[in-house]
């Protein structure tokens, strides 16, 4: 092959090759034409599900975490007005229930159960908007109280919840 035609197949590759870098995100995350999103508040809506609890301050939590995924996995901007991509819903599960038992019939291990329910809307492509229900757990020992374990379990339940979410509206596979 001609120093040319070398020179040209490797300007072609190099050009090929920064082309499909800006395709590829290694989030998964599909945004498609939207440019904005919106977190709407979730509300705790726990307390009237039977046998759930109410925690103050995890409606705060968990809608801040979830903006947190969003806008570290993707280039939206986070807007407060009209937004491409919306995401609204309650919580509506809080429940801590016993899950093994030992031998004087005593739970030995418990779990924290928390439940979303989300409606997704985009403006860019609306055969993907969903409303479904989202849950994840977190198992300590039962003679630990839920104080001593709430932060950690917080953060594992938000993580799963979130990339769930995250997975259901942007996730393209």
């Amino acid at each position: 092959m001609s120093y040319h035609l070398k020179k040209i197949a490797a300007i072609l590759i190099l050009f090929m090759s920064v082309q499909s870098c800006g395709v590829y995100n290694f989030t998964g995350g599909d945004v498609g034409t939207a440019q904005t999103y919106k977190v709407n508040y979730f509300q705790n809506y726990a307390s009237q599900s039977p046998g759930s609890t109410f925690d103050p301050g995890l409606d705060r939590d968990f809608t801040i975490a979830l903006q947190e995924v969003i806008q570290n996995q993707t280039s939206l901007d986070l807007v407060t007005n009209d937004a491409d991509l919306l995401y609204e819903g309650e919580i509506v599960e809080y429940r801590v229930s016993p899950m093994t038992a030992t031998a004087e019939q005593n739970a030995a291990q418990n779990r924290l159960t928390i439940s979303i329910q989300v409606r997704f809307f985009n403006r860019t492509k609306e055969d993907v908007d969903f409303d479904q229900r989202f849950s994840f757990f977190f198992d300590y020992p039962a003679n630990s109280l839920l104080e001593s374990v709430r932060s950690e379990a917080h953060e594992v339940i938000f993580e799963r919840l979130t990339q769930d979410i995250f997975n259901a509206s942007l996730a393209d596979w």
